[in-house]
């Protein structure tokens, strides 16, 4: 059975108006011996004496989960072939950064021992790494790559993020993952495309089989970036049509994400925003993947400071979020 992580909260159980994408809404969460110290996030008692956290309205395709160690958010469609989550702000890896005590959360929250987490040093590139049979044990070298492999269901990989896209993949004929981790320059390298090659060339993976996951980034509603940026898909190849859908000459609307404090109405001269969602979504879509096979959360790490980290908001000061995934079980 595959493993599901219980939805006490979903999404799709409460009430939608006819924009939900515009609504938030508030559960009850635990997060153990630590559920008082979470800070920046605006938690109130319940009338049970829970903390309640104010989560936004991701879109349809994704519901919060309510865990041990914070809110999670899933996708059913990629749930039914492996568990998987993306975290949030409080937990220990969202305050904290990346701590190698805070990945213990991540592993715990799948049921196993830290030995099971697989990550790695990422680099901003798209090399990848294949986990089977590997053993990562806390204060061991990291192998340098976004992009990371696994088949045996022993294994829970996992990248992190503070506005870089992190992305999920299964395979639902064979049960193998993927996750790997695309800033712009990953995504200017073609990291989308690669993953699907990477899940071809070592399992024989189809990409008509694959459904993916594309968590919580940095929107183009508050991401603005130079002419480096830019230049960097044009030199990777990437057309005109193609760039005129990803770079846009001012920030667009986009339901349920406020812009970001502080943020420019226009660029200044020579710049544009990024749509780094469009950009992971139509390069999946070249490397044969259906549409109706990807799933994006369409959060802005920048626009939910109480719930999502974010480099560009915070500097160094911000923390992480996980996208973590484990193998289905082979029956």
């Amino acid at each position: 059975m595959n493993r599901r992580f219980p939805p006490p909260h979903a999404v799709r159980d409460l009430a939608l108006s006819e924009d939900p994408l515009d609504e938030t809404i508030a559960v009850p969460f635990e997060c153990g011996d630590n559920a008082g110290d979470v800070s920046g996030v605006d938690a109130k008692p319940d009338d049970g004496g829970h903390p309640v956290m104010i989560l936004p309205r991701a879109d349809g395709s994704f519901e919060w989960r309510d865990t041990a160690f914070g809110p999670a958010l899933a996708c059913p469609q990629v749930e039914t072939v492996a568990a998987h989550l993306f975290t949030t702000r409080p937990w220990t890896l969202g305050r904290q950064g990346s701590q190698d005590v805070a990945w213990r959360d991540i592993a715990a929250a799948f049921g196993m021992p830290d030995s099971a987490l697989v990550r790695m040093k990422q680099v901003h590139g798209r090399a990848v790494v294949i986990t089977d049979d590997h053993q990562w044990q806390l204060g061991s070298p990291l192998p340098e790559a976004d992009i990371v492999l696994a088949s045996e269901p022993g294994n829970v990989i996992a990248v992190q993020a503070a506005d870089c896209v992190p992305m999920l993949v299964a395979d639902r004929r064979l049960g193998v993952v993927s996750a790997a981790h695309a800033g712009w320059r990953g995504l200017a390298l073609g990291v989308p495309g690669a993953t699907v090659k990477g899940m071809a060339e070592t399992y024989g993976s189809r990409s008509e089989d694959l459904v993916i996951a594309i968590g919580p980034s940095v929107g183009a509603c508050c991401y603005e970036v130079g002419p480096d940026v830019m230049a960097a898909f044009e030199a990777g190849g990437f057309g005109g049509d193609q760039r005129g859908r990803w770079f846009h000459d001012r920030p667009p609307v986009l339901p349920g994400n406020p812009p970001m404090a502080g943020l420019r109405s226009e660029p200044r001269p020579g710049r544009a925003f990024f749509d780094g969602w469009q950009a992971a979504i139509d390069q999946l879509l070249a490397s044969g993947v259906p549409q109706a096979n990807i799933f994006c959360a369409h959060l802005c790490t920048a626009s939910h400071p109480e719930v999502l980290c974010s480099y560009r908001r915070d500097g160094i000061a911000a923390g992480r979020i996980a996208g973590a995934i484990t193998p289905a079980r082979r029956r």
